[in-house]
C-alpha cells in the first residue's frame, strides 16, 4: 500500500511536467559530471527533487524505509549537485554530481561495475 506523498515546495511548473510511477516516484540517475561515469540509481518524489535542486546535495526517497535520505549524511560519501535534467519524456531525472567517495552502498565507486553482463554472440 502506498501512502500519500507529503506536500512539496517543488516549482509547480516542474511538478506539472513530471511523469511519475504509480507510487509518485521517478528514477534518478546519478552521473559523475566530469567523466560521464554512471554512479547509481535512486528514487525521487517531488519533495526529494525540490530538496536536491535547492540544497545542492542529492536527496532521495527510500522505498524500503519510507523516508528521505541525503547521500553522504551517514556514509560521508557525498554527491554535490552540478546540474539536474529531465529526460525527453520527463519520467527520469539525471543528476550530474561531483561524487566524494563511493556511490554504492557496498562501498564500490559505482553500483554498475561489479556484475557486468556481456551481450550474447550473434
Amino acid at each position: 500500500m502506498t501512502s500519500t506523498p507529503p506536500p512539496s515546495s517543488l516549482d509547480p511548473a516542474i511538478a506539472a511536467r513530471l511523469k511519475r510511477a504509480a507510487d509518485g516516484l521517478v528514477p534518478a540517475i546519478a552521473q559523475q559530471y566530469d567523466t560521464g561515469e554512471v554512479l547509481m540509481l535512486g528514487w525521487m518524489d517531488d519533495e526529494a527533487l525540490h530538496r536536491t535542486l535547492t540544497t545542492g546535495r542529492c536527496t532521495y526517497w527510500s522505498r524500503s524505509r519510507q523516508e528521505y535520505w541525503v547521500k553522504g549524511d551517514t556514509s560521508g560519501h557525498f554527491q554535490h549537485v552540478k546540474s539536474v535534467a529531465l529526460d525527453c519524456d520527463a519520467d527520469t531525472v539525471l543528476v550530474r554530481v561531483d561524487q566524494v567517495g563511493a556511490a554504492c552502498h557496498t562501498g564500490d565507486r559505482t553500483c554498475f561495475d561489479s556484475d557486468v553482463l556481456l551481450p550474447l554472440a550473434k
